[in-house]
């Protein structure tokens, strides 16, 4: 028998060995490793070597293990270009799990397209990527590449691990540089992981990373940006869209930003300017100009998404968006600045980092950052920021992607870091007043009015832009606590001068309450009930954070029914703590009416991953009181 098993065993390991890459083969990946993860990068090393002002190339060889369907992002395999970036080479090999070569994808097999659909401003910005179907799981992605740019304003940030969910083997940049170009860096978040600084001397960098485990991502916690490993690079001597830069310092960069890269982009046609200065009229006051300008704006233009750094960081001519009508980011917010030209109204383009996560333009580190362009116009000590992509936004409204972060205003006499607009938390309000009706039967009825502002604006004013189908699925999942909801009237008002938006929404639900011989129970609160659920997370590693915090208030008017006497009314809860406040009442009336009021506040902040079991019990006593239920007895 056992002579037999051995005999088999040969067989099986002559097999999977012939022809196969040994150190591609799943079985040689530590257990450790496959831990909580999707993929496994085997081997990610960056060779940058930045041989002028004008020329740097990036050599990329990257190994990842697929793990299943949704580890495939991590193989990155793909590669941008433009009219100062070439891709000199570019290939990829499959293998199965044990290693075995399945198939090479050359040159000619990568997908080959515009980095936006359609449109002729951008046809120069686009990017070659690997498009395959996997047959099974796990297979091996190997991705070799090397791409040749003149633009050095823009070094890639070095981060080792750029996701959650995803191990790591083996991950190396070095970099070689001349020291004439003044090359920089910064590091971040190495603490309490495997990388290791090689080389630091004259012209060469290098770091290793090895053996990192994959990293869970844990309720609230902070984005892997700021909480993995990572290694910023400049030079104060670069080069970027045909133009020599040397800054080290913002004012320097900015200025330089200003006269060599938007210089010459604001030009519009005469008919244009003449159509501005007479859509504006005898208006004097700034502010107002660029109100009506903003209007105009939006309602000539559409956004076409294109990420700053993908599509170069000149913006196209503001006559080409003029004639086309639709823009990126860059060039809808130069097209804006052109038009307030037009009218003596002055204004900077703002470069920032755009996502509803906020990130910081490094403000110690003088480098090319950021992924996004606004408009700020200066408002006497402060500025009023547009976001020129949008066709809905009231004007000056910054909502959650471009809020409370430091950017990087340019002005023709400098660049200044400036934070923008801070929503605090007891601005970001909804109000919610409204009245429902229990009948004998149990069934509900009720109308409500909901006004949010602040932060809260955002997340409500796009359903008036929904199809009906879309505003009954969302308010079916917004009021999911209420089984067989019926939406009746829906009425909104959006008040874009006071940044208010209002639902004024009927419902009907039967059977809410049960009832059981003599007795009737349902819960009191239908309209705002907390079903936030913060998991039990043990051993908790990463700290938390509330990225933004809120003030809602409700008072709620219920018409209990005929016949039916109170027999248990939940008591008054008040908690106050370190993450917010939470109050609800429950007042009797004449006249079988009962008034339930209710306030809940969340401050926003970064905490320690010791604090997690406090913030939840917080939050799992709100929910619990939400949820609470009155008894009704049949008189």
């Amino acid at each position: 028998m056992k002579s037999s098993f051995y005999v088999l065993f040969l067989c099986f390991f002559s097999l999977i060995s012939y022809g196969q890459k040994s150190d591609y083969s799943v079985l040689s990946i530590a257990d450790s490793l496959k831990e909580n993860a999707n993929a496994v990068v085997r081997l990610n090393q960056v060779d940058i070597t930045i041989s002028s002002q004008r020329s740097m190339n990036t050599k990329n060889h990257r190994v990842v293990t697929v793990l299943n369907e949704r580890g495939f992002d991590a193989t990155e395999a793909f590669e941008f270009y433009d009219k100062s970036t070439s891709v000199k080479s570019i290939e990829a090999i499959i293998y199965d799990a044990f290693g075995r070569e399945i198939k090479k994808i050359k040159r000619k097999d990568f997908k080959d397209q515009s980095v936006v659909g359609g449109g002729t401003l951008f046809s120069d910005s686009r990017y070659m990527f690997l498009d395959y179907t996997a047959v099974s799981y796990p297979f091996t992605v190997e991705f070799i590449s090397e791409v040749q740019t003149s633009s050095t304003a823009f070094i890639p940030k070095w981060m080792p691990i750029r996701s959650f969910n995803t191990s790591i083997e083996q991950a190396s940049l070095n970099v070689t540089y001349l020291n004439e170009l003044g090359f920089k860096k910064k590091e971040f978040q190495f603490t309490n992981f495997n990388v290791k600084k090689v080389t630091d001397s004259e012209g060469q960098l290098s770091y290793v990373a090895s053996f990192i485990p994959a990293q869970k991502q844990e309720d609230y916690s902070p984005s892997y940006k700021d909480l993995f490993p990572k290694v910023m690079m400049g030079l104060e001597r670069f080069h970027l869209e045909g133009v020599d830069g040397t800054a080290t310092n913002w004012v320097d960069f900015g200025k330089w930003y200003s006269e060599k890269i938007l210089s010459g982009t604001t030009d519009l046609p005469e008919e244009t300017k003449t159509k501005i200065k007479a859509l504006v009229g005898d208006e004097k006051d700034p502010v107002k100009k660029a109100k009506i300008i903003y209007d105009f704006v939006q309602k000539k233009s559409r956004y076409v998404s294109i990420q700053v750094g993908i599509g170069g960081w000149k913006p196209m001519l503001a006559t080409d968006v003029d004639r086309l009508g639709y823009g990126d980011c860059k060039a809808l917010t130069n097209y804006t600045k052109a038009l307030l030209q037009a009218v003596d109204v002055p204004s900077y383009n703002t470069v920032l980092y755009g996502d509803s996560y906020k990130t910081n333009i490094e403000s110690d580190f003088v480098s090319m950052q950021g992924n996004h362009m606004i408009l700020s116009i200066p408002n006497g000590n402060n500025y009023t920021w547009l976001e020129c992509t949008s066709q809905d936004d009231p004007f000056g409204y910054q909502g959650t992607f471009t809020d409370d972060r430091d950017v990087l205003v340019i002005k023709p006499d400098g660049g200044e870091i400036v934070r923008t607009k801070i929503y605090e938390d007891k601005t970001n309000t909804q109000i919610d007043k409204g009245a429902y009706s229990i009948d004998e039967n149990g069934n509900l009825s009720g109308n409500i009015s909901i006004v949010s502002e602040g932060t809260q604006y955002s997340s409500k004013a796009r359903v008036e832009t929904m199809q009906p189908t879309e505003k009954e699925k969302h308010y079916k999942e917004y009021w999911d606590n209420v089984n067989n909801l019926k939406l009746g009237k829906i009425g909104f008002n959006n008040d874009k001068e006071n940044v208010r938006f209002t639902e004024d929404i009927q419902i009907s639900a039967a059977n809410y309450a049960n009832i059981s011989a003599n007795k009737m129970i349902f819960a009191v609160d239908v309209f705002n009930k907390n079903a936030t659920n913060v998991k039990r997370i043990r051993n908790r590693k990463s700290p938390f954070q509330i990225q933004r915090g809120y003030l809602d208030t409700d008072e709620i008017e219920i018409n209990l029914p005929a016949g039916f006497s109170i027999e248990f009314i939940p008591s008054t809860l008040e908690i106050k703590g370190k993450f917010g406040e939470y109050k609800a009442d429950f007042i009797k009336k004449e006249n079988n009416k009962l008034l339930y009021k209710r306030s809940m506040s969340l401050n926003k902040g970064k905490y320690s991953n010791k604090e997690y079991d406090e913030f939840r019990l917080f939050m799992e006593q709100v929910s619990k009181n939400d949820n609470a239920k009155i008894i009704l007895t049949k008189n």
